[in-house]
């Protein structure tokens, strides 16, 4: 799954657009290089986003194309 859907999918960004432009900024990285949108996410990814101030760093757990509101935590963990 591309990394602009499924930072939508998991609702870490809430609109698809926003994602895609934060990636083409450089204020995503995966493993700790910097990716384009289109990058394919693999499970065991370690995301890492920058916003302002904050940073985000989440582990990819699962992946599904379609999740609801409730189950939308369950794609990633959140680390320290």
């Amino acid at each position: 799954m591309r990394l602009d859907k499924y930072l939508k999918v998991s609702r870490i960004i809430k609109r698809r657009t926003v994602a895609n432009e934060a990636c083409d900024q450089g204020r995503v990285s995966v493993n700790g290089r910097s990716v384009k949108a289109s990058y394919d996410v693999k499970v065991g990814d370690v995301l890492e986003l920058r916003f302002g101030e904050k940073t985000m760093r989440a582990q990819v757990l699962r992946i599904s194309e379609h999740v609801g509101k409730d189950e939308a935590a369950e794609l990633y963990k959140v680390l320290p």
